[in-house]
């Protein structure tokens, strides 16, 4: 059974058809139908239609009023960065030309990327939320750097350096000559938190005039992780 009040709000709304807006609990309605207080819904049909729980659920703003969502945007709004992303196939190296000693690494190719975050063609992360994210990246020169080559790679949050990892390769003298015993390998990994729309990217730092970096996953690579 109806209560008295909404049987009197149904009989404005049927017999006052130009009354534009209607308010229970309140005389001041904000909308075709303000309610200021509890709404109790006695049952709800189930819908079968799995078309129209895709984009047809309801939500509360934050001024209380109800707007419709897809369930993918409630979905990615809640599930954690996980990226793994590296170099697309196809040859065994990747050539980089450097200016001003700096280039971004291009990472264009991803493993999976759970929400949908990293731009292969810009080479760019994009936070979707705000939270706290685990970053790494390793890159692998395809040969040997000659010695005092300055040669590293750095996590740029925006425009800023966060992390790099960055050294001159050095020599062992020997007898017969010298010998280059620095690895080609060099890696980078920080914590950082990050807003909404906050971006990452990495970059190759050295004084070389260009770079061959191994294509292979397990040497060139990285990952974005968020933990909370």
């Amino acid at each position: 059974l109806l209560s008295n009040e909404i049987k009197s709000t149904y009989f404005f709304l049927i017999t006052y058809p130009v009354l534009s807006q209607v308010g229970i609990g309140t005389t001041n309605p904000n909308a075709a139908l303000d309610i200021d207080g509890d709404l109790i819904i006695g049952e709800v049909v189930d819908e079968i239609d799995n078309t129209v729980a895709e984009s047809s659920i309801l939500v509360s703003s934050g001024t209380g009023l109800v707007k419709k969502v897809s369930s993918k945007q409630v979905y990615e709004s809640n599930i954690k960065t996980a990226i793994k992303g590296n170099f697309s196939t196809g040859g065994t190296t990747i050539g980089i030309t450097l200016g001003s000693n700096y280039a971004i690494v291009p990472f264009n190719n991803l493993d999976f990327d759970v929400n949908n975050e990293f731009d292969t063609a810009t080479y760019t992360f994009t936070a979707k939320q705000d939270g706290i994210y685990d970053i790494y990246a390793q890159i692998n020169s395809s040969g040997g750097l000659a010695v005092s080559t300055n040669y590293g790679i750095q996590i740029l949050k925006g425009t800023e350096v966060i992390a790099q990892q960055n050294f001159a390769n050095i020599s062992v003298s020997l007898v017969v000559g010298s010998i280059n015993v620095t690895p080609p390998v060099r890696s980078v990994q920080t914590l950082v938190e990050l807003s909404e729309n906050e971006t990452i990217q990495f970059r190759l730092f050295t004084n070389l005039a260009s770079v061959s970096l191994l294509r292979s996953k397990t040497d060139s690579f990285f990952t974005i992780h968020q933990i909370r």
